[in-house]
């Protein structure tokens, strides 16, 4: 068998699964319920976020919290303060794809 095979949970519960952590890239799947999100945090490499279901409410640098809904793919630069959260009672399903793998960036 050439391919890896990659399973994501399909429920509700809250998740942040690290599905591929290699040397090219960092794939990870995310599930929040409302009130649930990541703690304030840089992004330590480019980010891109795909919003499965829900809304996800996200506030970067300085900026208001902006709102995005299911089918949403947000590209968000190395270095930039994040604050990711799930403001809204539907459960919130996110993809984030960071490349390249934060492993190969230096930090300022």
């Amino acid at each position: 068998m050439i391919e890896q095979i990659f399973r994501l949970s399909r429920g509700n519960e809250k998740a942040v699964e690290r599905v591929i952590f290699d040397e090219n890239v960092h794939y990870l799947h995310m599930v929040f319920n409302q009130d649930e999100g990541l703690p304030e945090h840089l992004s330590n490499s480019n980010v891109y976020m795909t919003v499965i279901r829900g809304k996800l409410s996200i506030g970067l640098d300085d900026q208001e919290v902006h709102e995005y809904e299911a089918g949403t793919l947000l590209k968000i630069p190395f270095q930039t303060k994040m604050n990711v959260k799930n403001r809204h009672s539907e459960t919130l399903e996110l993809i984030v794809v960071k490349a390249p793998s934060p492993d190969t960036l230096k930090k300022e």
